[in-house]
């Protein structure tokens, strides 16, 4: 059976208890305001056996990695994803690993800043505004 990529995306965050399921639907809306026309992913966290290897999780835009010996492979800019302790927000294709911890980790209230991973257990534990900027900074930063 076929499910569009809207369908699958809003099935996955209605499938979340609550809060995470309205604040997943916030951030989705939130994106999908920065970036209205930009392509939409979804991925189910199983691999190529169907083994679950990641939670699933929503991708926005697209970016084009470039490995060692000039392979590339497509992925999304913008991702978020819900795991058992709240809320995942990827911001890809930086190549200073410190730039979003530095930048936006002491603005953002309660959250865990990565290289490219901004965790945190609900929206209101952070600044929605300083997300927002990471978010923006992500999608242009491709």
């Amino acid at each position: 059976m076929y499910i569009n990529i809207q369908e699958q995306i809003q099935t996955y965050i209605a499938s979340q208890p609550e809060p995470k399921r309205s604040d997943m639907q916030t951030l989705h809306n939130m994106i999908m305001r920065i970036a209205p026309a930009c392509r939409l992913w979804f991925l189910d966290g199983k691999n190529s056996e169907n083994k679950t290897v990641s939670n699933p999780n929503i991708g926005y835009g697209l970016h084009t990695m470039t490995y060692a010996g000039g392979k590339t492979r497509e992925f999304y800019q913008v991702g978020i994803s819900a795991n058992t302790s709240g809320i995942s927000v990827y911001i890809m294709g930086i190549d200073d690993k410190t730039y979003l911890a530095s930048t936006y980790g002491k603005k953002l209230g309660k959250a865990s800043v990565t290289g490219y991973c901004i965790k945190f257990k609900t929206l209101k534990d952070i600044h929605l505004d300083v997300l927002e900027e990471a978010i923006r900074y992500g999608f242009g930063n491709t």
